[in-house]
C-alpha cells in the first residue's frame, strides 16, 4: 500500500511559498506504516489539477491533497474533484451552518462567496474543520481493481494537521509495516568528518537507516527504522542512538527539535547559573536564540549588541588596550558584572569579506566565554555566506559553554 501527496497552489509552483505540508504528511503517513511514493505540486489551474488527481488515483491506493479549498476564484480543488468523479457540486446545509457560525463568533459578516465552501462533489463526505471555514472532502475515486481513498484538506498547516490526525487517520487502513523516525543533533565537525566518524552506521541498506543532513553547521543524524511493531522499531532506534553517541562523543548535543540554546539553558538551570551575552558581528542573533527558549527569563540576564569592541567596552566600563584579546577578556568580565550574571558568551566583529573575490584570505573573528574559573577566547574563520557565518558564530559561542559544563 502506497500513498501520494498533492500540494495545490500557484504560490508553491512559483516559489513564492515553501511547501511544508508534503513533508509533514509523509512523516505522519510513514509513522502509521503507509509509505509515500510521490509528491506532486500543481498550480491553481482546473485542467492541470484534475489531471493530477486522475494520475494519483490511478497509481496510488491513498491520496492526500492540501490546498485549493478556500472561497476565492482560484480555489479549484472541489471543482477538479467533481470533474474527475463526473458529478455535480451539491450544497451541504450542515457545513454551511457551521461556516456561518464561525463568522458570527468573530462578529463578522460572511461574504456570499464563502457559500462555495459548503459545496461538495455529489457522493463525497465533508471532513470537519473546527479551526477554519474550509471543510475537507473525503472521497473514493474508482480505479482499476478497486478505489483510491482520497482526502482533500486545507492548505493552512494548523487546520490541516488537526484534520489529518483527527478525521483522516481513523479512515485509513492500517499499514502492513511500521516506520519510526528519530533525530540526533551534533555540532563541532563538518559533514564529511561526521560521516567518517560514523563509518558503517551510514552504509546503504542498513536497518535502521542513518542519514546525515546539515543546516547552519548543525549535523542532524536521521534514523529511520522499519519493523512489524512499534516496539521492534523503537528497539532498533535505541541501539542506533547508543552507537551514534559512542562514536560521536560530546559532539552530540540533543535530539529531535533541540537546538544548542535549549540544551545550554537547561544546563544553566540545572546548575543554578545565569547568563548574559555580548555580541558585535551577530547583531543580536545570539540574544534572539536564547530568548526564544521558554523560561529564558529565569536564566538570561540580558545582552549588549555593539557595533565595535570599543563600543562594547564603553558600555560596560572596561578599558581598551593594544592587546585585542586582553581587551575582549576585560570587556567580558565587565559584562558579567554589568548584568550580574555568572557566565557571559561573546561574538566579535565580522570583518568585511567578499567570498566571490579570488585569492582573498578568509578573515577571522573571535568567540568567547567568561565565568567562574573560565576565560576562553577562540578564533573563528569565515567561510561563505555572511548570514550563515552569523548563525555558526552564535552556535560556537553557545557550544563553548556547553562543552565547559561537560568537561569541567
Amino acid at each position: 500500500m502506497h500513498a501520494e501527496v498533492i500540494s495545490v497552489g500557484t504560490e508553491l509552483t512559483t516559489g513564492a511559498s515553501l511547501d511544508t505540508n508534503s513533508q509533514w504528511l509523509s512523516l505522519e503517513l510513514a509513522a502509521i506504516g503507509i509509505p509515500v511514493s510521490y509528491h506532486t505540486t500543481v498550480a491553481d489551474d482546473l485542467a492541470a489539477l484534475a489531471g493530477v488527481i486522475r494520475t494519483a488515483a490511478a497509481r496510488s491506493e491513498i491520496t492526500i491533497l492540501t490546498g485549493g479549498l478556500g472561497p476565492t476564484l482560484d480555489d479549484l480543488t472541489r471543482q477538479a474533484l467533481a470533474e474527475v468523479l463526473g458529478v455535480e457540486l451539491v450544497l451541504d446545509p450542515a457545513s454551511l451552518e457551521f461556516i456561518r457560525s464561525l463568522f458570527k463568533r468573530f462578529k463578522r459578516e460572511m461574504p456570499e462567496r464563502n457559500v462555495i465552501q459548503a459545496h461538495f462533489p455529489a457522493g463525497t463526505e465533508p471532513i470537519a474543520n473546527l479551526r477554519g471555514t474550509a471543510p475537507g472532502i473525503w472521497a473514493k475515486i474508482p480505479r482499476a481493481g478497486g478505489s483510491c481513498l482520497f482526502a482533500a484538506l486545507p492548505g493552512v498547516p494548523s487546520e490541516m494537521k488537526r484534520m489529518f490526525a483527527q478525521e483522516v487517520v481513523p479512515r485509513l487502513p492500517a499499514g502492513n509495516r511500521v516506520i519510526r523516525r528519530a533525530r540526533i543533533n551534533c555540532f563541532g565537525v563538518g559533514e564529511s568528518q561526521a560521516e567518517e566518524m560514523l563509518g558503517d552506521l551510514t552504509a546503504r541498506g542498513r536497518d535502521p537507516e542513518i542519514g546525515i543532513t546539515v543546516h547552519e553547521a548543525t549535523i542532524t543524524l536521521r534514523i529511520v527504522a522499519h519493523g512489524e511493531t512499534v516496539e521492534a522499531c523503537d528497539s532498533k532506534i535505541a541501539t542506533a542512538k547508543s552507537a551514534i553517541r559512542e562514536r560521536m562523543g560530546d559532539l552530540v548535543f540533543g535530539e529531535e527539535d533541540e537546538e544548542l540554546e535549549h540544551v545550554v539553558l537547561t544546563l544553566l538551570q540545572e546548575r543554578g547559573h545565569t547568563l548574559a551575552t555580548a555580541e558585535i558581528g551577530t547583531g543580536g542573533l545570539l540574544a534572539r536564540r536564547i530568548t526564544e527558549v521558554p523560561g529564558d527569563e529565569r536564566i538570561y540576564r540580558g545582552g549588549i549588541v555593539a557595533s565595535s569592541l570599543e563600543g562594547l567596552a564603553k558600555v560596560v566600563g572596561s578599558s581598551v588596550g593594544p592587546d585585542k584579546r586582553a581587551t575582549i577578556g576585560a570587556a567580558l568580565e565587565s559584562s558579567r558584572q554589568h548584568w550580574g550574571a555568572d557566565f557571559v558568551i561573546f561574538v566579535g566583529a565580522f570583518p568585511h569579506y567578499d567570498p566571490d573575490s579570488p585569492g582573498q584570505p578568509a578573515p577571522t573573528s573571535e568567540v568567547g566565554l567568561a565565568g567562574p574559573n573560565v576565560s576562553r577566547i577562540v578564533d573563528y574563520t569565515f567561510l561563505g555566506d555572511a548570514a550563515l557565518n552569523r548563525s555558526r558564530a552564535a552556535k560556537i559561542a553557545l557550544n563553548l559553554l556547553r562543552l565547559h559544563f561537560l568537561r569541567s
